[in-house]
């Protein structure tokens, strides 16, 4: 019953082989093999154009030098309040893009609001030097909390910062499962949609250490490769991750893994949706359920091994819970299995 974080799991099968194959051998260094070179080009097919790719170990790293590509003086980026970057990082995007400033946005469902990213934006005037500057538009897909952006939602948030000259970056962590999810194309949900750059996630989705940067344009990447050696992320035997990316991407695995854990999220959701003694928080669409339950049920789990997190209540929601309950989160990954789920239930 492990629902802490797909972090936790290990990897598929598929992926250790590949990297079993790799394991002898020679091949040339720094992203330059004949397998990092076909990964380059399967990252081509799959996003239906020519894209520029940066493979990186930890995707803070992704999100933080995504960002430091587009750095301005006293730049701003606009995300949501409860978005990674802005809670979960450190400060590294702050470090990366040397002093920029994170400007949160509110939004129900975890996604921003297009009128409130709009009068936020609107608060530093790009003429004005003591507010800073406008630099980026971030948003994260799947959210931090489960939601996942309707294609029509994704328009408004980019419509916004083009109205105002600002390239988007998408925090893909859970790429694969807001692409489950909505049952769409990486194009479609990318490029097509007036997204520029991605944070490529696959080490929440079965890979062992695989998360890549990607310009959807790559005259937008001249400085990547120095930014990332300078961020100590130019891998020298790169082919490990690329013989990581080889198996994830063949034959769509990458997507039925996701494709598998939202099942796994969504029979979750189905039998708290009907348990007499917990509820759902929200809904949600993709690996992420959020729980409300008895805090002497949680208690009753986690004694028979259950692994998952609490949830801080929601700042716009303080009466969510109640007197003696939990809000807890549970996320499923690609090895959670049907017995996990009916286990963890009969707590209840």
């Amino acid at each position: 019953m492990f629902f802490a974080s797909d972090n936790w799991s290990g990897a598929h099968p598929a992926i250790g082989a590949a990297l079993m194959r790799e394991q002898s051998g020679y091949a040339n260094a720094y992203g330059t093999s004949a397998l990092d070179r076909k990964i380059e080009a399967k990252f081509n097919d799959v996003f239906e154009r020519e894209v520029a790719v940066f493979f990186v170990g930890t995707g803070t790293a992704a999100n933080s030098l995504a960002l430091s590509s587009v750095g301005r003086p006293g730049g701003v980026v606009f995300c949501h309040k409860d978005a990674h970057i802005a809670n979960d990082e450190g400060g590294a995007p702050e470090y990366f893009t040397g002093g920029g400033r994170l400007a949160t946005v509110s939004g129900d469902s975890g996604k921003m609001n297009p009128a409130e990213l709009k009068r936020m934006i609107a608060r530093y005037p790009a003429d004005f030097i003591h507010h800073g500057q406008p630099m980026a538009v971030s948003l994260t897909q799947s959210t931090e909390v489960g939601t996942v952006y309707a294609l029509d939602e994704i328009d408004a948030i980019t419509a916004e910062a083009k109205a105002h000259g600002l390239p988007v970056h998408m925090d893909g962590a859970r790429f694969a499962n807001a692409l489950a999810a909505l049952d769409v194309t990486p194009a479609e949900m990318t490029w097509k949609r007036g997204v520029d750059i991605l944070s490529f996630g696959g080490t929440k989705n079965g890979c062992w250490c695989a998360e890549a940067i990607v310009f959807m344009n790559p005259d937008q990447a001249r400085d990547m490769p120095f930014i990332r050696k300078r961020a100590a992320h130019l891998f020298s035997k790169t082919r490990f991750i690329s013989a990581q990316f080889d198996a994830y991407l063949e034959g769509g695995l990458w997507l039925d893994l996701a494709r598998h854990s939202n099942a796994m999220a969504e029979r979750l959701r189905q039998a708290f949706r009907a348990a007499k003694s917990a509820r759902l928080a929200w809904e949600t669409a993709s690996n992420e359920v959020f729980i409300i339950l008895p805090e002497d049920a949680a208690d009753a789990a986690r004694k028979a091994g259950a692994q998952f997190h609490n949830w801080p209540t929601p700042a716009d929601q303080p009466d969510l819970i109640g007197e003696g309950e939990a809000l807890i989160r549970c996320v499923t990954s690609f090895s959670t299995e049907e017995q996990e789920i009916d286990r963890f239930v009969s707590f209840l």
